[in-house]
């Protein structure tokens, strides 16, 4: 059976991503599917950077507006939906295209992680939220990391439900919830091929910055406000960065100043993250997007690998 051909291209926020996919698109007569874990949600435009109309430029893009920020959206759920997609587009006899950083949801779908569904304890969550309501989300996150120390490392002391959750996992089943994710570094799935788009890592810091600055301009405040009146302040869509810098601000506990330098550092770091993932647990072939052939060379070494696969 032959595998069908997929095309993913990731790196960093603010590298360029979005514009890449309409060019490969174009060229290769194909469909963006969205690798973003927030540009899922209806509403959350300038936070996430996410793709205009006007900048898809007739290219049809799978994965966004398709979430209320009240709902949840995981990488279980994405690879279903991108896997799914994918068959569709090549149905039409077009080459599907995962544009995204979101590194967890691209290994789920390119290594065909298998998910487990655990045993929940409706009154132990309620119980932990008391708790949280009580003595507070570090409360919770000491606990945590007394029997999952792992998950405590990554999930942040003040994300309530992912503590409690992990919590959950560990009360009902006696594991930790790593163990629930049957990772596998397996052959792909996919006829694949990963690029990756890069550039000197001062000049994409400063590109960050530049971003942050025109999202004030187009309206990021009125978009965080809007989420923080609207939506509880641990819901998912709340956690995304671009949004939850601007809380303290809205509570009083920081200037404008200080909610917009946090904004930039917490950008650059994840920036730093993703070039970290992506260059440790993919094979990626990365490409400088600031060299003025970029974009030929990336096109040339898609028509070339495999026999022309593309």
């Amino acid at each position: 059976m032959n595998k069908e051909k997929l095309l993913v291209v990731v790196g960093p926020t603010a590298v360029g991503k979005s514009e890449c996919g309409v060019l490969l698109a174009k060229h290769f007569h194909g469909e963006v599917i969205s690798g973003d874990s927030m540009q899922i949600y209806r509403g959350l435009d300038v936070g996430t950077a996410k793709v205009t109309k006007e900048e898809q430029q007739g290219i049809t893009h799978h994965l966004i507006d398709k979430k209320a920020p009240s709902e949840t959206y995981s990488a279980a759920q994405f690879k279903e939906d991108a896997a799914q997609l994918i068959t569709s587009i090549h149905k039409k006899n077009k080459l599907p295209i995962v544009v995204g950083g979101t590194g967890f949801y691209i290994r789920s779908l390119t290594r065909d992680l298998a998910f487990h569904k655990s045993p929940s304890d409706p009154a132990f969550r309620q119980e932990m939220e008391k708790a949280a309501s009580e003595k507070g989300a570090h409360f919770l996150h000491r606990q945590l990391e007394e029997v999952d120390p792992k998950s405590a490392q990554v999930i942040h002391p003040n994300n309530i439900k992912k503590i409690i959750r992990a919590l959950e996992i560990y009360h009902v089943t006696g594991q930790q919830r790593k163990e629930f994710s049957q990772q596998t570094d397996a052959q792909s799935p996919y006829q694949l091929v990963m690029l990756g788009l890069t550039m000197d890592r001062q000049l994409l810091y400063e590109r960050i910055n530049k971003r942050v600055d025109a999202m004030l301009q187009d309206g990021i405040l009125e978009e965080a406000k809007w989420l923080y009146e609207h939506y509880p302040k641990d819901c998912q869509a709340a956690q995304a960065i671009g949004y939850k810098e601007f809380y303290p601000y809205f509570n009083g506990d920081y200037s404008l100043e200080q909610a917009v330098q946090a904004l930039k550092k917490n950008t650059r770091r994840y920036a730093k993250r993703q070039l970290t993932w992506f260059r440790n647990k993919e094979n990626v072939e990365w490409f400088d997007v600031t060299c003025e052939s970029a974009v030929e060379k990336i096109e040339e070494m898609i028509s070339c690998v495999e026999g022309n696969m593309f």
